[in-house]
């Protein structure tokens, strides 16, 4: 098993250095934490920091996601961050029964700040635009982030998560940010409605979608109701799931705005699969959509607020 995860990391490694990202260590409070770049030829340039899910890396963000071949084209710089044992140390404090979290101290915001501020301070990240965006663990901790430094962020969006009562009484933002929200309604880990999933690994005490979009609209000074939703076009009948975007009546610069998963599992939607064993993950994770892809608009969403 272990020459088998070995031959997966070098070959993720291999995909990451493909891409033209490289690996890069930064202390933080005397330890070494790892993440993976990729940096355009003109700077300073518009920033992403993209967090992977619990049990992966920054590396698989580069090889499973269109982040990538988004940045190379938009000129953005992507950094991709290592969760200690592949896990984020978010705002909540419950895990799955089977997950493990990174060890007890770990100070994630006080990381990713850090790493913002290295890049604002070298000239590579222009400190105006500089976003946010996270899958499952690394959704909860992109909404972590923008709770906690606000300051140092112009946007954010959340994949396959919601608040729990834990990450929302802690929320306090230094002022409003534009938010994005991702969600499948048939997901088994971080359930649509609330409460607890049905996959083994899920935890307890999710708020559901509506109350994690409500949330948001109200710290943004949104009106409660939906401005409007709109079902996209349904391209990729094979992926069983359709996609509805919910925007929201917030003021200038506050957008709230949430793209249903209709179906959909705890998967980031995309044009190419999510996961190097399709079928298993669908068994598991259910059903990736493959009518929008994750990156491509997450960018379009960040790219309106400078």
């Amino acid at each position: 098993m272990r020459r088998w995860m070995l031959r997966i990391g070098a070959l993720v490694a291999a995909l990451a250095a493909a891409s033209g990202a490289s690996a890069e260590t930064i202390d933080v409070n005397g330890v070494k934490r790892s993440y993976t770049a990729q940096l355009p030829a003109k700077t300073p340039a518009p920033l992403v920091v993209a967090l992977h899910g619990k049990t992966q890396r920054g590396a698989d963000m580069v090889a499973r996601t269109a982040w990538p071949q988004v940045a190379k084209r938009e000129g953005l710089a992507v950094v991709f961050p290592d969760g200690l044992n592949h896990a984020w140390a978010d705002a909540r404090t419950k895990a799955g029964p089977a997950l493990r979290g990174p060890p007890e101290g770990t100070d994630d915001v006080a990381f990713i700040a850090k790493l913002v501020e290295k890049l604002v301070t070298n000239g590579t990240a222009d400190p105006k635009r500089v976003y946010v965006t996270g899958v499952s663990n690394g959704g909860a901790m992109a909404m972590t982030l923008l709770c906690a430094r606000a300051d140092l962020f112009a946007a954010g969006a959340s994949v396959i998560m919601n608040l729990t009562d834990e990450s929302a009484v802690t929320c306090h933002p230094s002022r409003p940010l534009p938010m994005l929200l991702m969600n499948g309604t048939a997901d088994p880990l971080v359930p649509y409605a609330g409460g607890r999933g049905s996959s083994y690994f899920a935890a307890d005490g999710f708020w559901s979608t509506e109350e994690t979009l409500a949330f948001w609209r109200k710290l943004n000074g949104c009106e409660t109701d939906d401005a409007a939703r709109s079902d996209l076009p349904d391209s990729n009948a094979a992926d069983q799931s359709t996609v509805t975007r919910i925007s929201s009546r917030c003021p200038g610069g506050h957008d709230v705005v949430l793209y249903r998963v209709n179906h959909g599992g705890h998967r980031m939607p995309g044009f190419a699969p999510d996961a190097r064993f399709p079928k298993v993950a669908a068994s598991l994770l259910g059903p990736q959509n493959g009518d929008i892809d994750g990156a491509e608009t997450i960018w379009a969403f960040f790219s309106q607020f400078p």
